[in-house]
């Protein structure tokens, strides 16, 4: 490039800057002149806009008080109507609540009365439960629990000592069952109240399966051996008059169910022994069973008696009917001849009676004259 091309170029774009501030210079005092004239009728916009602001607003200020002291008188009463209808239903609900806390009042005493009667039992309970723990642990004392509760079955049947049943009487071999039942013709039931717990408390007790496995085998052993050594002792006896099986008493429902469930064969081996287990229900309806046995049998030797007695009564009554039959006939006899003494007896005593009377009265009349007639009369 030359020196006069440049020298073109340089005045060329300092040309071109003069220019443009001109121009922009022109903008600018256009610009602050529409900005003069915009703040002039803004400032008279706004003058104008109050005047007639204030005009309406002092115009209508009145009519806006009133007609917002109306609303606020009807707001007003209804809020005060709403308050009343409020405060009434309040008014109920807080009496409902009243009654309801004082039901729950007594409720909450009540079960705490409740709570405390149970608590007592529980305890009571407890004791009980204790106790019956501790007569287990005796082998003596189970046999005296046993032997309370057939007597306390006894007493519910209705069976009475020495009638129905007899305790503690030793047979022939030297043997002393329990309980002697009393059958009829003179026949004889044997039980055992004994029976072999103590491991079975241990099964019940042990927490593990082990130890509870090993009880409730050797229980189940236990149980056995009582059998045979029952069916040893010579409770069938028949020159006793003796029945073939003897009664072994279970003094607990579960013990029962337990032998039954763990090994039901136990009730056959019993049978073969001619053993019958019985749990407390099942001797309730055996005993049931012998006492309605008793009763019917006793019934059936009154009602022969009666039938003899109705014999003899059917035999006095025809000899009583035979006399009776005699002497209405002797009656009928006496009361014809009776009747001869008071119809033709009695009129021929009368006739002489009755001419005498016919004499005697003419003598109180006065003398008779004789006459012809009288003297041949």
């Amino acid at each position: 490039m030359d020196l006069n091309s440049l020298l073109f170029l340089l005045v060329g774009l300092a040309g071109g800057c003069i220019v443009t501030a001109l121009l922009y210079r022109q903008k600018l005092k256009s610009i602050e002149t529409i900005e003069e004239a915009r703040k002039g009728d803004q400032a008279g916009m706004e003058k104008a806009f109050e005047s007639l602001s204030y005009t309406a607003l002092k115009e209508s200020t009145s009519e806006f008080l009133k007609l917002a002291k109306q609303t606020l008188s009807n707001q007003t009463e209804a809020g005060e109507a709403k308050l009343d209808e409020k405060k009434k239903l309040i008014d109920a609900r807080l009496e409902t609540m009243g009654k309801n806390l004082d039901d729950l009042l007594k409720e909450t005493v009540k079960l705490k009365t409740g709570l405390t009667s149970s608590q007592t039992e529980t305890n009571r309970l407890r004791e009980t439960t204790e106790d019956l723990r501790n007569v287990l642990s005796s082998s003596q004392a189970r046999g005296q629990w046993g032997e309370k509760m057939v007597e306390d079955i006894l007493n519910l049947v209705g069976l009475v000592e020495h009638i129905n049943f007899v305790k503690q009487k030793q047979v022939e071999s030297g043997e002393t069952p329990d309980f002697t039942f009393l059958l009829p013709n003179k026949k004889k039931v044997n039980l055992d109240a004994k029976f072999p717990l103590a491991h079975y408390e241990r099964f019940v007790a042990a927490d593990e399966e082990v130890v509870k496995e090993t009880e409730k085998k050797q229980f189940l052993v236990d149980v056995k051996g009582h059998i045979k050594a029952v069916a040893g002792r010579n409770y069938i006896n028949p020159a006793e008059n003796t029945v073939d099986y003897v009664l072994v008493f279970i003094p607990n429902e579960s013990i029962y169910a337990f032998i039954h469930q763990s090994d039901p064969a136990i009730l056959d081996f019993a049978l073969e022994k001619r053993i019958i287990l019985c749990s407390p229900i099942t001797l309730y309806a055996v005993v049931s069973l012998i006492h309605q046995a008793v009763s019917n049998f006793a019934m059936e030797e009154r009602a022969g008696e009666i039938m003899n007695l109705l014999a003899d009564f059917q035999k006095q009554w025809d000899l009583f009917k035979g006399v009776l039959e005699n002497m209405g006939k002797r009656i009928e006899s006496a009361q014809k001849e009776y009747e001869k003494l008071t119809t033709t007896r009695t009129r021929q005593l009368e006739k002489p009676l009755n001419k005498i009377e016919e004499i005697r009265s003419r003598q109180e009349s006065g003398p008779e004259f004789i006459t012809e007639d009288s003297t041949e009369a």
